[in-house]
């Protein structure tokens, strides 16, 4: 198939990002070629070559597809180039072990044509064949992971990781991807998701890779990066959540203890509990605010749109008001402090039963350090915040 000139425009672009993929190369480009072909689709062929040294590129260049190199290494940062380089109005990524069927490319171009912005394959609906996907993967990382992306971004996926999909030039415009790595693949359904942006699958089917050496992917530490990814993706689960539980258990059992011991049964619950129910309260605190960080910081970074759900409560709690709350709260922790030292002089500073200063010293400690993290959050909030008054 002839290289249409630079300026005609096409309709799909298939890009395979290549390391050392001389045994399966060939074998992908020619059937991606003959899909173009055979399904009437105007369209190019790029590979996106991420420093091969065993002749990749003269085999891709020998069979009509366009070698596009890629210096900086990594699987995300080999798309990226590679579809920076694409003409085609819809682009179409796929690996080139030999293990994805690029005949399908009509499918995908089908949905991408009735307005789908992100058109995902599905192996599971489509078939794996004996040998093409690893025990772990098939039936632990892969569902699990994909169950993780529908239950913290509400994704509507069932194959989150399929490496088989195809989008629009508009859509991957707007998402703006940032990683390097295989985390690539994640951040595209999530923020495609986040984004709103129309999202389908269609089924397709996975072929054992045509290579001799082992897979660049390393399934247990490929999976722990797009674990990683997803929780630091989503502060609500990785902070939020836990801190609000913690500030809540903390709260409530340190209420309870705050007026005298408390016996359950056989069981009796003091001072000592007193201390791990303070501590409780501290830790929620510091993981909400992390929270609120990580979300600002991500959405300044364009890794996550903004948040009208975010917006409104900073609207209103501006560094003036944090700094009066955090003064509230840093004096009622000093005056339960100083009412506990005229206690203690009461005795003449002598020897006291434990509960007794305790239940003043514990909340005092607690209110006076929330009051500092409360001053101090509001100075490093009013920061992370002027980007987006900017």
């Amino acid at each position: 198939m002839e290289s249409p000139a630079a300026d005609t425009p096409l309709e799909l672009t298939i890009v395979m990002p290549c390391l050392n993929e001389a045994e399966t190369l060939a074998g992908c480009v020619e059937e991606a070629l003959r899909a173009l072909r055979e399904q009437n689709l105007s369209g190019e062929v790029i590979v996106a070559d991420n420093g091969s040294t065993d002749g990749s590129q003269e085999i891709a260049t020998r069979l009509g597809a366009r070698v596009v190199p890629v210096s900086e290494k990594g699987y995300g940062r080999a798309l990226q180039g590679g579809i920076a380089a694409a003409r085609g109005r819809f682009i179409l990524m796929g690996d080139s072990d030999g293990s994805y069927d690029f005949t399908h490319a009509g499918r995908f171009v089908e949905k991408l044509r009735e307005g789908h912005d992100l058109v995902m394959g599905n192996r599971f609906l489509g078939g794996i064949q004996p040998g093409a996907m690893p025990w772990k993967n098939r039936y632990l990382g892969n569902p699990i992971l994909s169950g993780i992306g529908r239950l913290f971004f509400r994704c509507p996926i069932g194959d989150f990781h399929c490496g088989l999909r195809a989008f629009s030039r508009d859509a991957y415009n707007r998402l703006e991807l940032r990683t390097a790595g295989m985390e690539f693949a994640s951040e595209m359904v999530i923020k495609a998701t986040l984004f709103g942006l129309r999202i389908t699958e269609i089924p397709t089917t996975l072929r054992p890779d045509g290579r001799s050496r082992p897979p660049h992917l390393r399934p247990w530490r490929d999976g722990w990066r797009h674990l990683r990814f997803m929780l630091l993706f989503s502060p609500r689960w990785l902070f939020l959540q836990p801190g609000l539980a913690l500030l809540f258990i903390g709260f409530v059992i340190g209420a309870l203890l705050v007026r005298g011991p408390l016996r359950l049964g056989s069981v009796t619950f003091d001072v000592h509990t007193l201390i791990f129910a303070a501590m409780s309260v501290l830790i929620g605190f510091q993981a909400v605010t992390f929270a609120v960080f990580t979300k600002i910081f991500a959405i300044n970074s364009g890794l996550l749109p903004a948040d009208p759900r975010l917006e409104r409560p900073l609207r209103w709690l501006n560094l003036e008001r944090g700094l009066a709350l955090g003064a509230v709260l840093a004096l009622a922790g000093l005056a339960l402090s100083f009412h506990a030292v005229g206690v203690w002089s009461g005795h003449a500073f002598g020897n006291l039963a434990p509960g007794e200063l305790l239940r003043l010293v514990i909340p005092g400690s607690v209110f006076l350090t929330l009051g500092c993290q409360i001053i101090l959050m509001s100075f490093l909030l009013s920061i992370l915040e002027l980007p987006l008054r900017r």
